[in-house]
């Protein structure tokens, strides 16, 4: 007869052996609170212009120097599954606006802090969880009424540098008027007439060597690598793109060709030569100047170019591919043929330079409208160019953002000053258990001001009594002044310090959702995990993946 361990009475019972259960306030929502305070902890100290740089080495033993939120959370593979949320919260923020992934995390790690003390007090969570809603619905409400700015018109270069200034300057703190100034030039330059703005069009191209100031803006588009051919520059260039490789073709079946003779091996190959020079012919009759190809270009397709005076370049990437086409106007061909004057591309001018000692090949259209434009970044270090280029993404993201919608609110903690003191008093007007948590919710908001003076070395305390005090005078653009010693205050409207109206407006909104989300949470149940290796997740496999 065979003996078996009886399970105990309950939920477990229900579950495989190994599966984990947690249930109730302590073991579940505590629990959930205290892995995302932690997790808000780590993040806050990479907040604002002086915010410090966290070192994170991924799964691939890749080493990131960071203060980028985004690319610390992309990285960090989060286990737990109520950070996991916070970290969808930051990832939709980072899809909708591209910008304030970090304001999610920390204000959403405030929320649940402020509701642990509600829910020590006696409320439950869902009291919480509808006091925070209550709350968000009324910020959002008069969030529009704190605009202190707008950008009337997104081509305007004065207008915009001040705009893109904010969202440079908390990634590169020193560097923002000429980072500003760069990528505001690159959007502009492409900015449609009818159709909306596509962050796409703008490429970052990272060469070593020199310093961050020799940056500059191409119209068109560049490609770290050198020529095929001896043939090294065309003006009023016809471009022929092909996506495979440009040799002698070959049958997709296989075959076995007899030779007896010698004669019969020297027409054979003589036909393959004959092939070959009547297709280059062929191009430098329609007027083609230039060939791109997405494969190896051979030693005797090579020859011929070069005979007829045909400039080769090749391209592995088929994302950048598909971008020159974009920028000459041409389409893809996927075998060696002929093209149509349809599918022939103009380029002003292609041509190969060296960028410090690096080879670079240029297809620059010298139109005031280009359809892609590439800023060009120097520095010493890759960390360096890498870090440079996350600013300069989080600002073409935002310049896409005041394209439709120019509205500015002012930054350095001062929107979330005054939103918490007109929430406070209308938390003090509601009735019900409500009011707690809308109070908490206005508590909250002042972590912002909290966590600048904290990462810029001065007292906290005295810097948010300071700007309550600034602000109950009718000071409403008052903000923390990072720039000088001690828990000083400015002005930051006068000080061109500007947050996109709409950043703040859909981080609060997922920020709040997150943690209303992770309260009402009241079990976790955790299957067993299968063994064997990791699966390759779904969807983007590549790093230019759209």
């Amino acid at each position: 007869m065979a003996l078996h361990v009886p399970r105990a009475p309950g939920f477990a019972s229900m579950l495989k052996d190994g599966a984990r259960h947690f249930s109730g306030l302590e073991e579940a929502v505590f629990r959930n609170i205290s892995a995302c305070k932690e997790f808000s902890k780590t993040l806050k100290t990479a907040y604002g212009p002086q915010g410090r740089n966290k070192m994170v080495i991924n799964h691939l033993e890749k080493l990131f120097v960071t203060n980028d939120a985004a690319t610390i959370i992309k990285e960090l593979e989060i286990e737990h599954p109520a950070a996991k949320l916070m970290v969808l919260a930051s990832q939709m923020q980072e899809q909708e606006m591209g910008d304030g992934t970090n304001w999610v995390i920390i204000f959403a790690g405030a929320l649940l802090e402020a509701a642990e003390d509600l829910i020590r007090m006696g409320l439950t969570p869902t009291d919480v969880a509808e006091g925070y809603q209550l709350a968000v619905d009324k910020a959002l409400e008069l969030l529009p009424s704190l605009q202190c700015w707008e950008v009337t018109d997104p081509r305007n270069l004065e207008q915009v540098t001040k705009t893109l200034r904010t969202a440079i300057m908390s990634k590169q703190f020193g560097n923002e008027d000429f980072l500003a100034k760069l990528v505001a030039n690159a959007c502009i330059s492409i900015l449609p007439e009818k159709t909306t703005f596509n962050v796409d069009n703008v490429r970052i191209c990272k060469i070593l060597g020199s310093g961050l100031h020799k940056s500059e803006v191409v119209q068109g588009m560049v490609f770290q690598r050198t020529v095929e051919g001896s043939v090294t520059s065309k003006e009023k260039a016809k471009v022929a793109v092909y996506s495979c490789p440009f040799d002698v073709t070959t049958t997709e079946t296989k075959g076995t060709v007899l030779i007896q003779t010698a004669d019969e091996l020297a027409s054979f190959s003589r036909g393959e030569e004959n092939r070959m020079e009547n297709d280059v012919k062929a191009l430098s009759e329609a007027g083609v100047t230039v060939v791109v190809a997405g494969g190896k270009i051979g030693d005797l397709a090579l020859h011929y170019l070069n005979k007829y005076n045909i400039m080769a370049v090749r391209v592995t990437s088929k994302w950048d591919l598909r971008r020159l086409c974009k920028t000459v106007g041409a389409t893809i061909l996927p075998k060696v043929t002929c093209p149509t004057q349809e599918e022939i591309g103009l380029c002003d001018r292609v041509f190969m330079d060296e960028v410090g000692e690096v080879p670079v090949t240029i297809f620059r259209q010298q139109a005031e409208e280009s359809k892609i434009a590439t800023i060009i970044i120097r520095g010493s270090t890759d960390n360096y160019m890498d870090d440079i280029e996350r600013a300069m993404v989080d600002a073409i993201n935002t310049y896409k953002g005041l394209c439709r919608d120019g509205r500015c609110v002012a930054g350095g903690g001062s929107t979330e000053v005054q939103l918490s003191l007109l929430i406070e008093q209308y938390g003090s007007q509601c009735p019900g258990l409500e009011q707690y948590a809308i109070k908490k919710f206005s508590e909250s908001l002042r972590v912002f001001p909290k966590v600048l003076a904290d990462n810029c070395g001065a007292a906290h305390q005295e810097t948010l009594s300071n700007l309550l005090a600034a602000h109950t005078e009718g000071k409403k653009n008052a903000g923390f002044d990072c720039e000088n010693e001690g828990a000083g205050v400015i002005d930051a409207a006068e000080k061109e310090i500007y947050d996109l109206y709409l950043t703040k407006y859909w981080a609060m909104k997922y920020a709040t959702s997150a943690a209303t989300q992770i309260l009402r949470v009241d079990q976790i149940i955790m299957a067993k995990r299968a063994g064997g290796p990791k699966p390759r997740g779904m969807g983007a496999q590549d790093p230019d993946d759209d």
